[in-house]
């Protein structure tokens, strides 16, 4: 079973990606974040590293705990 937190998650850094209309792939050159784990972590299939969480943060040029702020 999916944990929710990690659901929603996934869901805002899919939503931040598409408001910049930025692909998994351009995300990945952004943030040196494999398209694949960026993959999972949007499906909330994996728990996200901190410094995962940091790059993605850093690409979208948010602090990590805006992207936490699961407020869409």
């Amino acid at each position: 079973m999916k944990d929710d937190r990690l659901l929603q998650l996934g869901q805002k850094i899919r939503y931040e990606r598409i408001k910049r209309n930025l692909s998994q792939e351009n995300l990945e050159e952004l943030s040196s974040v494999s398209r694949r784990a960026i993959s999972e972590i949007e499906r909330g299939n994996t728990d996200i590293r901190y410094t995962n969480l940091y790059q993605i943060a850093k690409a979208f040029g948010l602090k990590v705990s805006e992207l936490l702020d699961f407020q869409l």
